[in-house]
């Protein structure tokens, strides 16, 4: 067991129930507790101190990547309490650090009270499935659950490329290989490139970094494999607007087509403050259809919304209508919905119809 004076501070921020803890040379430790940081009462610290309580978890390699980079990523895990993914930069005041909890055993799509519709998704042979967000959405965790679905029900052969391992996957029905870009290799696009020649069926990327990255997941999900990937972006259509946009102008049409034919799955999710504390998962599902790819190839991707609309039989459901649910069951308050809505003047008329005050002059940034 590890026994590093950085433990207690983990320990703490566990007991706490906080999903993130920041060190930052010049200030007193912070912890982010339902999406809002507060302070730890302890000293302010500086550089050297930081140094002091980070370096000892620190392979070497990553020490050696700060110095050269000014930035490092790997895990860390305080045994008996959780594993962290840890970012140490640096930046103008000295030394800083941030560590975001992740639980030590997968929690399940039941754990997650996700829609069923994405339960859906651990069943899929092929095709490319994207689980999208902003930072600090839950998308690694959404993504771990439905790897854990296929886990205990199929007998398949996956591989993940991760930067770092979150998540760590006991073999069930499935054999899973977990490797780590800076560890197990040098990076997504070569593990990628690697791993299609490793006998899998499913290959899990941690996330479509560039355009090398999101042209080897698409030629995998072409060619017959089901890849699980993450973006950053919080909504089905800006999803695919991102991944189209990564390649310049005269290789759209092929990218797009690609897309089209194995585009099975965008999951969307953003956090949302929950009425009476903690937060709740707002999730957007897109499935492929005839209507989707019609609309990726001819670059239509704006009529998104209304195929996913059209398409609530089938388990579809937007990010918006999912936010005003929660409106409608005092899961959200009235202005959290607001700041969250993909198209905000839609929700603000509909927030006003449904007899609910709103400041006029609230500026509430666009739509990631």
């Amino acid at each position: 067991m590890s026994d590093h004076r950085i433990d207690r501070f983990l320990k703490l921020t566990a007991d706490r129930g906080a999903s993130d803890f920041h060190l930052s040379a010049g200030r007193a430790p912070l912890m982010r507790l339902a999406g809002e940081l507060d302070t730890v009462r302890y000293r302010i610290l500086d550089d050297a101190e930081i140094s002091d309580l980070v370096r000892p978890i620190c392979r070497e390699g990553h020490w050696k990547q700060l110095e050269e980079r000014g930035e490092c990523d790997f895990a860390y895990e305080v045994e008996g309490v959780a594993r962290f993914r840890v970012n140490v930069f640096r930046q103008q005041n000295g030394l800083a650090a941030a560590f975001r909890i992740i639980p030590t055993e997968v929690v399940t799509l039941e754990q997650l009270n996700l829609p069923d519709a994405v339960g859906r998704i651990a069943t899929f042979e092929s095709g490319l499935v994207l689980v999208t967000g902003p930072t600090g959405a839950g998308k690694s965790t959404t993504l771990a659950a439905i790897v854990d679905s296929v886990n205990r029900t199929r007998s398949v052969n996956i591989i993940t490329v991760e930067d770092p391992v979150e998540f760590v996957h006991r073999n069930r029905r499935a054999i899973i290989h977990q490797r780590e870009v800076g560890s197990h290799t040098r990076s997504f696009a070569s593990a990628l490139h690697v791993a299609l020649r490793e006998d899998p069926d499913i290959v899990l990327v941690g996330e479509l970094r560039d355009a090398e990255v999101i042209e080897t997941a698409l030629r995998a999900a072409d060619a017959g494999l089901l890849v699980f990937a993450t973006l950053h972006t919080n909504s089905a259509g800006k999803t695919l607007d991102r991944m189209l946009s990564a390649f310049p102008a005269e290789r759209r049409d092929g990218i797009s087509q690609t897309l089209a034919a194995s585009l099975r799955a965008v999951v969307a999710q953003q956090l949302v403050r929950r009425i009476g504390g903690g937060r709740i998962a707002a999730i957007e599902i897109l499935f492929g259809s005839p209507a989707v790819a019609s609309a990726v190839r001819e670059g239509k991707t704006y009529k998104i919304p209304d195929i996913i609309r059209t398409g609530r039989a089938h388990g579809m459901v937007t990010m918006d209508d999912t936010l005003r649910a929660f409106v409608t069951d005092e899961s959200v308050e009235p202005l959290d919905a607001l700041d969250k809505a993909i198209d905000k003047d839609a929700m603000r008329a509909w927030l006003e119809r449904e007899g609910h005050e709103l400041p006029e002059d609230i500026d509430l940034p666009p739509g990631a």
